[in-house]
C-alpha cells in the first residue's frame, strides 16, 4: 500500500531515435520499498511548468541523482569541458521545484545531483573534479561494471550532533557510498552542513528555515534500500514526513 505521492524530475535521454524524460529505477524503487510511496515522473519541459500544479497533488518531493550537472552558469562560472555533461531542462525544472517545496513546507529529499541542485537552487556553487584538490579523496564512481562494486560502501562521514540526520541515523560516524567527481564548494545561505566526509566534503545538509523536512545527502542511499541501515534510516524518515505532510490538510479541514 502506498501512503503518498512523490514527485521526482525526469532527466532527459535520448534512446534509439526517440527523446524521452525518464528517472533511474533505482530511486523508483527505493521511493516505494524504502519509503512506501508512489512516485510520480514529472516531465522536463522546455516551456515552464506549473508547479503549484504539480505539488498541489503531491505529498513529498525526491531530487535523484543523474549523470548530467548542474550547469555552471547556475552559479556564475564559464562552462568548461570537466562540468558536463548537462541537461538543461532538467535544471529548468529542479530549481523551480526545489525553492517552491522548500517554499510550501513539502518533504524534499535530495541525492548526488540533487543536493547540488538544491546548493545551486539556494545561491550557492559548486566544485568540479574535486579529486585533484589538495587534501581530497577520489569520490568518484570505480570502473567496474559491476554495479554492486560501483555502488559499494567504501567511506566513512561524520554526522553532527544534534542535527537532523543525527535524528536520522545518530550521532558519530556512518558508512556511505559515495560516487561524484562535483561537489558543494560555497555552501548556500540558507543550508546547514549536517555531515562531512574524511576530506572534509560535504555529504549532506538541510535547510535552515525550511518548515517541512528538507535534506540532501551526497550519497547513494537509494541503492541499498532493503540491506543497508543507513540507507533504510534515510528512505524512511523520508517517507515518515510525507505520511505525516499528507494528515495535515485532513486534519486542517476537521
Amino acid at each position: 500500500m502506498h501512503h503518498g505521492i512523490v514527485a521526482i524530475p525526469a532527466d532527459i535521454r535520448t534512446f534509439d531515435g526517440y527523446t524521452w524524460h525518464a528517472s533511474p529505477d533505482q530511486y523508483i524503487r527505493a521511493a516505494v520499498d524504502g519509503s512506501g510511496v508512489l512516485p510520480l515522473v514529472v516531465p522536463a519541459l522546455e516551456n515552464e511548468t506549473d508547479i503549484d500544479m504539480v505539488l498541489d497533488r503531491v505529498d513529498g518531493v525526491l531530487i535523484s541523482g543523474s549523470r548530467t550537472n548542474v550547469h555552471p552558469s547556475l552559479y556564475g562560472e564559464t562552462e568548461t569541458e570537466s562540468h558536463g555533461p548537462f541537461d538543461p531542462a532538467r535544471d529548468k525544472l529542479s530549481m523551480a521545484l526545489i525553492r517552491r517545496t522548500i517554499e510550501r513546507g513539502i518533504p524534499l529529499l535530495a541525492i548526488c545531483r540533487g543536493i547540488q541542485e538544491l546548493n545551486v537552487a539556494l545561491g550557492g556553487s559548486l566544485a568540479t573534479e574535486i579529486q585533484e584538490l589538495p587534501g581530497r579523496m577520489d569520490h568518484r564512481k570505480p570502473q567496474t561494471e559491476n554495479w554492486d562494486e560501483a555502488f559499494a560502501i567504501r567511506h566513512s562521514i561524520k554526522v553532527k550532533e544534534g542535527s537532523c540526520l543525527a535524528a536520522i541515523l545518530g550521532d558519530g560516524e556512518a558508512q556511505v557510498n559515495s560516487l561524484h567527481r562535483q561537489a558543494i564548494s560555497r555552501l548556500a545561505p540558507r543550508l546547514a552542513v549536517e555531515a562531512v566526509a574524511e576530506d572534509g566534503t560535504i555529504e549532506a545538509v538541510s535547510v535552515i528555515d525550511s518548515p517541512g523536512f528538507a535534506i540532501g545527502v551526497q550519497w547513494h542511499p537509494e541503492y541499498w534500500v532493503g540491506s543497508d541501515d543507513v540507507s533504510d534510516r534515510i528512505f524512511g524518515a523520508f517517507g515518515r514526513a510525507v505520511r505525516d505532510h499528507r494528515k495535515q490538510p485532513a486534519e486542517a479541514a476537521e
